[in-house]
């Protein structure tokens, strides 16, 4: 019976018989709201932080540090254009989308996202975070290639130096280490905090050296909060 269940599932669901169930036609299981949240956060990751917080910027369009329900609704609203899907998506149904997203990632019931919340919404691949935490555990010395590979991380334009939302989206990465629930004021205490003692330039900018300074000074911190073992 099993086998035979198992046999018509598949012909069911395996649209291109391959033998596997892929997140496309897994999908298919779902409720349409359920649906359109794994097709979403499938085709829309982003390559770091920094794309993220460019993202933050554009649609937090009042400037009040949260992404309320109307900006999370144009946000969706110009995903569905670019994926070419807008004229499938009625205004009730992009409204009740929305309503959907709140109620699954506004976790502390605000009724609007804070930065914590929308970077869950985005489903960002925290590999700078997890590269970043790797060199904080380790010793209070770290190799040239070590800080190349994280300035890389960041520097997207290559232009030598880590600046706007390059350094907010290395900032926030640092912040996701110690602190898993923040909002955007949380963001600019910690930015205030961490660039205090790095020669900070009233550019905007940090450079190679400033950029080691935090990271050494930041893995010295961990060692020391580390409690002793006997």
């Amino acid at each position: 019976m099993l086998v035979e269940l198992k046999a018509c599932f598949m012909e069911a669901y395996d649209d291109n018989q391959d033998g596997k169930i892929d997140i496309r036609e897994l999908a298919q299981l779902l409720p349409m709201e359920e649906n359109f949240l794994l097709l979403f956060r499938f085709d829309n990751p982003l390559e770091s932080s920094v794309e993220f917080m460019k993202i933050w910027r554009e649609y937090d369009t009042d400037g009040s540090g949260y992404i309320e329900a109307d900006e999370l609704k144009n946000f969706l609203r110009d995903l569905l254009k670019e994926a070419k899907k807008i004229n499938d998506v009625s205004e009730d149904k992009l409204i009740e989308y929305t309503d959907t997203m709140l109620q699954v990632f506004d976790s502390n019931k605000d009724g609007r996202l804070q930065l914590s919340e929308m970077a869950k919404v985005q489903c960002l691949v925290f590999i700078n975070v997890m590269t970043i935490s790797f060199f904080l555990q380790g010793a209070t010395k770290l190799t040239k290639d070590d800080i190349e590979r994280v300035f890389s991380l960041y520097d997207r334009d290559n232009n030598g130096s880590i600046e706007n939302e390059e350094l907010r989206g290395f900032l926030k990465d640092l912040l996701e280490l110690v602190k898993k629930d923040y909002d955007a004021q949380d963001l600019l205490e910690f930015e205030e905090t961490i660039l205090q003692g790095v020669e900070y330039s009233s550019d905007g900018k940090i450079s190679r050296k400033q950029l080691t300074m935090i990271l050494l000074a930041l893995a010295k911190h961990n060692q020391e909060e580390e409690p002793s073992t006997p």
